[in-house]
């Protein structure tokens, strides 16, 4: 693969996003980039693990073995997750929260594999925090009517609310932002060190890798996930 879809082609190195092929649909020109094959493998890994976690489940014994285990510590993790911080409403949740996790967990290691990170393209990390803007908002009216809505943006005084509604558009700015900036910065990083040290580029920066792909990554998908909850749970409040 070439054309940035694999960041340690020493050949060619770098961190842009590029057209793989393009195509004509109703008459515009639509480009499949790097970031699309990069999140199609990670969509195949994840639909892969889903299908093999799937059947060891319908096998699933007692005492717990093997790759049997392995399924059942990530979904008490996830459990634990959002049970512990969402309470009651965490069933209602825990599908969606263990999706973006998974998810996005996946696609920022993926970089451990030689692939350019899906969540180093914005185009992708702003969809995310646009859908949990989204689900926060549908469970604000939900739960607190279009009365505590009105009422929570004219907190604490009535002209303040343009400064609230500010504040309520910024939340999957923010959270797709800080994402995205992250695991970006790693990628160029990176790319900068297999690009000026190409020779003497060998072994050492796997360490990098580890922290900037599995650390970094792991700790970013944790944010992100930690924050959606805390908004969703905020949106649930009637007091």
């Amino acid at each position: 693969m070439v054309g940035g879809i694999l960041l340690s082609d020493a050949a060619n190195i770098d961190f842009m996003i590029h057209g793989v092929f393009s195509y004509e649909l109703f008459g515009q020109r639509v480009w499949i980039t790097t970031t699309h094959i990069c999140v199609l493998i990670v969509m195949l890994v994840l639909a892969i693990f889903s299908i093999i976690a799937g059947n060891t489940m319908k096998k699933a014994t007692e005492v717990p073995k093997g790759f049997q285990n392995v399924v059942e510590i990530i979904v008490e993790m996830l459990d634990g997750m959002v049970g512990n911080t969402m309470g009651k409403n965490a069933p209602g949740f825990l599908n969606y929260i263990g999706t973006i996790f998974i998810f996005i967990l996946v696609s920022n290691i993926s970089g451990l594999f030689g692939l350019r990170p899906p969540t180093a393209d914005y185009g992708v990390t702003l969809p995310l925090g646009l859908m949990t803007f989204t689900l926060i908002h549908f469970n604000k009216f939900k739960y607190q009517k279009v009365s505590g809505v009105i009422k929570g943006l004219c907190d604490p005084w009535v002209f303040w609310a343009p400064i609230n509604m500010i504040g309520d558009v910024a939340v999957p700015i923010s959270l797709s932002l800080r994402l995205f900036a992250n695991i970006l910065s790693g990628t160029v990083i990176m790319a900068l060190i297999y690009g000026l040290l190409s020779k003497f580029a060998l072994i050492w920066p796997a360490a990098l890798h580890v922290y900037f792909d599995l650390f970094s990554g792991a700790i970013q998908t944790y944010v992100f996930c930690m924050l959606t909850i805390t908004y969703i749970s905020d949106a649930m409040t009637t007091e």
